[in-house]
């Protein structure tokens, strides 16, 4: 890889018109804004609009990177199949897009191989850095999840094995949304990098158990996604609604443990938000976060609260109070 992940990653999902549709030109604004501020490290996937993130990504860096010097990733693992009766109105695996596609899982080789090309393709680029497998795991595919991952292993992981060797790409890895499956694939193979969604944040530290240690082990590292717990990290719990976590309304433990977070927050002057992004940025194994930037206001948003001072009194606090565990890591004063 051409340089560093982070600390600051931009995930392109919400410019695949996540939940909801996004203009061209307001999707080039919050590239470029992120581009102009320095971030250069872009998650993208084809499941992310069918193509229409790749897209769109592919056609601000265009413009804004001739040289190719950003880092990319992408991931496998999902087939993109014609679906031309879709109704492109309405949302389809959580994206409304013009993309007369759907998404479908599929680990062996040769969709693999063939996931890249297309990738390529619709970024417009000769080569990406990353390639992640997308959503394997039990999360994603309960009970079908052994006979993928065999599937995978023999597959579409010996293919990504393949493109490194190669130099096609720099790194390969998962990007997923579960530790298990993690632990699972490094005692299976060989992988560099790790797109862990939300099990790692100021609310969840297991993976301090097994994980970062397995990961130092064998010289992998984690990039952060989903920093905020989809939400409830972000936005907070003291404005008389609920937001979601993993998903889905917070249940009524989290909203109490959030709230005594935010109640340690205000005594020093510290936004919930910018102590969710620096968090898991203090282990030494996390390269990068990966918070939602879907408007020019959430890059800027973004740009302010990885850069706001915490003293270690916070810290310490939300130590004392059992709020993160003792052994985690937390940014230096």
């Amino acid at each position: 890889m051409s340089g560093a992940l982070g600390p600051l990653a931009f995930g392109a999902a919400s410019i695949g018109n996540l939940y909801r549709a996004v203009p061209d030109d307001q999707a080039q604004a919050v590239v470029a804004r992120a581009w102009d501020a320095g971030v250069r490290y872009f998650d993208t996937a084809p499941h992310y609009g069918f193509g229409l993130s790749e897209k769109r990504l592919g056609a601000a860096l265009a413009e804004l990177d001739p040289e190719q010097s950003a880092i990319i990733s992408t991931k496998v693992g999902r087939r993109l199949d014609p679906r031309p009766d879709a109704d492109l109105s309405a949302v389809r695996q959580a994206f409304v897009t013009p993309e007369p596609y759907e998404s479908v899982f599929d680990y062996s080789y040769d969709a693999v191989m063939r996931s890249h090309e297309d990738s390529l393709k619709r970024l417009r680029r000769e080569r990406v850095d990353i390639l992640y497998a997308h959503d394997i795991g039990s999360f994603a595919h309960g009970d079908d999840h052994p006979r993928l991952f065999a599937e995978f292993l023999e597959g579409g992981y010996r293919a990504m094995r393949e493109l490194r060797a190669s130099g096609a790409v720099s790194a390969i890895g998962l990007g997923v949304n579960e530790v298990a499956v993690c632990e699972e694939m490094l005692a299976a193979g060989d992988i560099d990098l790790l797109m862990l969604a939300g099990r790692y944040t100021l609310l969840e530290q297991d993976p301090l158990d097994r994980l970062l240690p397995l990961c130092a082990e064998r010289g992998a590292q984690l990039v952060i996604a989903g920093p905020y717990n989809s939400g409830i990290l972000a936005k907070g719990v003291r404005g008389g609604s609920v937001p979601n976590f993993n998903y889905e309304p917070a249940p009524a433990a989290i909203v109490a443990r959030v709230g005594r977070i935010e109640d340690i927050c205000a005594a020093h002057g510290v936004p919930l938000a910018a102590a969710a992004l620096q968090f898991p940025l203090a282990h030494p194994q996390v390269a990068a976060v990966v918070p939602g930037m879907g408007t020019v206001a959430q890059v800027d948003d973004a740009l302010t609260l990885i850069r706001h001072p915490i003293p270690a009194a916070f810290w310490s606090d939300l130590r004392a109070a059992g709020l993160i565990r003792p052994d985690a890591p937390v940014p230096l004063a």
